[in-house]
């Protein structure tokens, strides 16, 4: 009977246990996979910390069975006491409250929902020791309350021997990990940062808590050079390489040895050289574990080969080359060294000379006294026509290179030219000279050969001033006609728009001849600019490697109504495939050109085609149309400047005919050509080839383009109503009254109060009464130019916050926003245009929204910067998920940028956080992301979010209208509150 009750009793407590098991295994955690794997300790507790479940991996890490402490024991049993105590002792400081030294000081950071990740000594059965790295979580119930908890640990005793690996050398250990010499990072096998040495905070700036378990080596390197390192590793390795952390250690990984120069990045900002080490560490199976990256400022090193150079380091290269003489002495002039190139020039070999003469006996004796009297003279004391007159100068310092004639061993000369260089100890003691020098023969019959050529270099400089005059005429004659075209065609767009009352039918005709008129002469005058720069060599390319899809997208956009307008069907063939090497924005003109073209010949109904190949090294683009072709005689000069072709083949008369001259140029420049190959009656096909680039080396990911919606050419956020309590006050400063009147118009027009002034001193005086929200300036103006005035308002602290937006004819951009602009406009400028620069800018002077941009990766968050400033907001930026947070709970901003891909704690959870606050319930979230969505991830992010962008196609500006429909909403609703 009592052996029955027993029995029923351990059933009893085993189906207790039992339905305990149960309960924590309904939690998706504790799946069965987790629980057999022997190479983690999975140990879940009670609330109390009574185990109840004890893996495979527990069992074979700790000696224990799982019956032997199954509700018997807590985790802290199995744990080294006094670590524990020290834990407790810590915490208690910490949160500022006693903690109790046992199973509670393991648990207590995650019974408050903190993530906790820590190592500990675990004890086995046995009384062995091993450390372990333990990540603890809390279990809850449906209505969040603890009811366990889950201790997952591993045995860190690998990890641990490949440090103390590292560290058996004490000169490692000592020299380098504690050494201000060498910064010594070391990271887990992702990359993330796990030590950071002292040299490496004196180096960089960041304390070693600002970064470990935080980023990676990468994020402290300049972002271009990572780039470009991935590109050239994935060509060297024919694998794609990501740019990032990856693209630093690849050679590494594969047991390759690896240093090289990188630029670091500080804290603050500044940048050195840095040559870097990088080691794979491994565990005793051979697994990378992490990797050692140890980096030295290469400033120094430079600095101190130049120094061992001047102190007699005398390089291998030099001395085995065979063009040039190397001569090294001692201090008294005794050749003591004598290269393969001294040996070949003057006939001796080196057995002949060393330890027996000095240079001065291979000299022209007549040279050698004439330089020591002109020595004499020069620094007023007397100096022997020998040795010292060759080395004089180098003797006190000063760089000598000076013409002398040597003389062979056969007794024959040559002229050469001898760089001498003193060799000093470290006490900075003369030790010897070395005097390297070249034969000069050559240089002195390229000098004859070309005073014989005089006529012809004559005329040659007289072809060059010609050309330059030429375009200098050009670019003067264009800047000249645009101050004129700028008032026709600005008040004759306010004509059109009846802005000062209604035109009779006659009237808008003929407003519209002269709109139509003064466009086709702007055309021309850019095109003489453009030809103009390119003639003179000022057209400065940015080459970058990009997906030609992208530059057509624009292109198609703009010229979409002229196509509709004509009824043209355009067939698009280019593949997302094909990458090019080149200038976007004249990739873009040149596209632009070739499409203009098209649609202007091709009649009404017709159809243009768009086609690429890959050819070798080049893609290959065609831009055909159905139009009456060309005849082989017009095809010889089509490309030529100021030709067109006749009017029986094309039948248009219209352009400038330096369209094509232009694209071709352009072509020519980054590498590619253009032809045509057309038939009269059968249409023309352009075809224009340009180096081809690789997807992985692109700056912008492009997975599928979708046909791309038609834009206003600038975006414009509302106008202003007349009378608005918000009115802005615009200082306009333009000597030229129309530009003054026509801007006035623009402005008033659109709610701005405008307040005029005629030169750069009454613009200052008045900048400084008035203080405007914004000064819109002319550069070319009489007296004090608007150089001069951007200068004096910019170095006046009264109005160096007042946004400045030069108006001008010269076309000097960069210039412009380095001396303080905002921005800078061409005349003619388009009232939309001045507008939305004006609206944009004046707005900096009011509460700007601002909009945090959630981002580890600081290229990708400049990106989403441009489109932020584009819109009148300013951007401020979140490396991490939990800096996002705490910024968001500090300072509230209008609108957030959410990239999903970060470490430690993602975009997802991030959303979760904001989502759950309902303080943060009406944030305005969008995501902006290069990863794969599934459709739960889709569905979850639609339902907490405003919109969704992947970064490939046009996204940027997709975002943009977005923004300025939200930002406007945004207004509106503050305005009426």
């Amino acid at each position: 009977m009592l052996m029955a009750e027993k029995n029923l009793d351990e059933a009893a407590a085993l189906t207790a246990n039992v339905k305990q098991a149960e309960t924590l295994l309904q939690i998706d955690a504790l799946q069965r996979a987790i629980f057999n794997s022997a190479n983690f300790s999975y140990i879940a507790t009670d609330a109390n910390g009574v185990i109840q479940l004890f893996n495979v991996g527990a069992e074979r890490m700790l000696g224990y069975k799982a019956g032997e402490v199954i509700n018997r024991i807590t985790p802290a049993d199995l744990s080294d006491p006094l670590e524990v105590i020290a834990r407790a002792k810590a915490l208690s400081v910490e949160f500022g409250t006693p903690i109790t030294p046992g199973f509670e000081a393991l648990v207590f950071k995650a019974s408050r929902g903190i993530e906790d990740i820590y190592e500990l000594t675990k004890l086995r059965k046995d009384g062995s020791r091993f450390p372990a790295v333990l990540s603890v979580t809390a279990l809850r119930d449906a209505q969040n309350a603890i009811i366990g908890y889950l201790l997952i640990g591993t045995d860190n005793t690998a990890r641990k021997r490949a440090e103390e690996e590292l560290l058996k050398a004490g000169a490692l250990q000592r020299a380098i990990f504690n050494s201000a010499n060498f910064s010594s990072i070391a990271t887990d096998a992702k990359g993330v940062i796990q030590i950071f040495n002292v040299g490496a905070e004196r180096m960089l700036g960041y304390a070693a808590a600002e970064v470990m378990n935080r980023i990676t080596p990468a994020f402290i390197s300049d972002p271009q050079e990572v780039l470009a390192r991935a590109s050239a590793l994935s060509l060297e390795f024919a694998t794609p390489i990501t740019p990032g952390f990856e693209a630093l250690v690849f050679k590494a990984s594969r047991g390759i040895e690896d240093i090289y120069e990188l630029t670091y990045i500080r804290k603050d900002g500044s940048r050195f050289p840095a040559v870097v080490s990088i080691t794979a560490l491994r565990d005793a199976q051979n697994a990378i574990i992490g990797y050692l990256l140890i980096g030295t400022d290469n400033t120094a090193r430079k600095r101190a080969e130049e120094e061992l150079l001047k102190a007699g380091a005398l390089q291998r290269a030099i001395f085995n080359s065979a063009n040039f003489s190397s001569i090294a002495t001692d201090a008294r002039g005794v050749i003591q060294i004598f290269n393969v190139g001294a040996e070949r020039m003057l006939g001796y070999t080196a057995a002949d000379v060393m330890n027996k003469i000095t240079p001065a006996d291979i000299s022209d004796p007549l040279e050698v006294i004439a330089r020591a009297q002109a020595l004499s003279v020069e620094f007023t004391t007397p100096i022997a026509p020998g040795f010292e007159a060759l080395v004089f100068k180098a003797s006190r310092g000063i760089e000598d290179i000076y013409e002398l004639t040597y003389i062979r061993k056969d007794g024959s000369q040559f002229p050469a030219v001898v760089s001498v260089t003193a060799l000093r100890d470290a006490q900075n003691t003369i030790i010897g000279y070395l005097l390297i020098g070249t034969d000069n023969t050559a240089r002195q019959q390229a000098e004859q050969a070309l005073l014989k050529a005089g006529a012809l270099q004559k005329l040659n400089g007289e072809v060059q001033r010609a050309t330059e005059m030429k375009s200098q005429f050009l670019a003067s004659m264009s800047h000249e006609l645009r101050t004129p075209l700028n008032a026709i065609l600005g008040f004759s767009e306010l004509l059109d728009e009846e802005a000062r009352g209604p035109l009779n039918e006659q009237q808008r005709r003929f407003i519209t001849h002269v709109r139509t008129a003064s466009k086709h002469l702007l055309q021309l005058i850019n095109d003489i600019l453009d030809l103009s720069k390119i003639e003179s060599g000022q057209v400065e390319l940015q080459m970058e490697c990009f997906p030609l899809v992208s530059a057509l997208a624009e292109v198609r956009s703009i010229t979409r109504p002229l196509t509709m307008t004509k009824k043209l069907r355009v067939v698009d063939q280019i593949s997302p495939k094909h990458f090019v090497v080149g200038d976007r924005v004249r990739v873009k003109q040149i596209l632009y050109n070739l499409m203009s073209n098209a649609i202007k010949f091709t009649p009404e109904g017709g159809e243009i085609r768009l086609t690429a190949e890959r050819v070798g090294d080049y893609v290959s683009v065609s831009v055909s149309d159905t139009g009456v072709g060309i005849s082989l005689e017009d095809t010889a000069i089509i490309f030529e400047e100021f030709r067109q072709v006749g009017d029986t083949t094309r039948g248009v008369k219209e352009g400038t005919g330096l369209g094509l001259a232009i694209t071709r140029r352009l072509l020519e420049q980054q590498g590619g050509t253009i032809g045509v190959e057309s038939t009269p009656g059968s249409g023309s096909p352009f075809t224009f080839r340009l180096p081809a680039g690789e997807r992985g080396t692109a700056t912008a990911m492009v997975d599928a383009v979708k046909e791309p919606v038609a834009e206003p050419e600038v975006p414009i956020l509302e106008e202003i109503p007349e009378g608005d309590t918000r009115q802005n006050v615009v200082l306009v400063v333009d000597d030229d009254p129309a530009v003054v009147e026509l801007h006035t118009e623009y402005l008033s027009n659109a709610g701005y109060r405008v307040v005029p002034a005629t030169s750069g001193v009454e613009g200052v005086v008045k900048a400084r009464g008035i203080h405007p929200d914004l000064i819109t300036l002319d550069i070319s103006m009489p007296g004090q130019s608007g150089w001069e005035t951007l200068h004096a308002i910019k170095s006046d602290p009264a109005t160096t916050e007042i946004p400045v937006v030069i108006v001008s004819v010269v076309e000097q951009k960069t210039l412009a926003m380095k001396l303080g602009a905002a921005d800078c406009l061409v005349k003619p400028v388009s009232r939309h245009a001045l507008l939305a620069v004006v609206r944009r800018e004046a707005g900096h002077n009011r509460a700007q929204p601002r909009v945090l941009i959630v981002d580890d990766d600081a290229a990708e968050a400049e990106l989403s910067a441009e489109v932020v400033r584009s819109v009148g907001a300013r951007p401020e930026f979140a490396s991490s998920a939990m800096e996002a947070l705490r910024l968001i709970q500090q300072t509230r901003p209008d609108a957030v940028l959410l990239d999903l891909l970060m470490p430690e704690m993602d975009g997802f959870d991030v959303l979760r956080s904001i989502r759950e606050d309902p303080a943060l319930s009406d944030l305005p979230v969008y995501i902006i992301t290069a990863k794969e969505l599934n459709e739960s991830e889709i569905q979850f992010l639609s339902a907490r979010t405003q919109a969704i962008f992947r970064k490939t196609g046009a996204w940027k500006e997709d975002l943009q209208a977005r923004m300025i429909t939200a930002l406007r909403r945004k207004e509106a609703v503050k305005e009426t509150s």
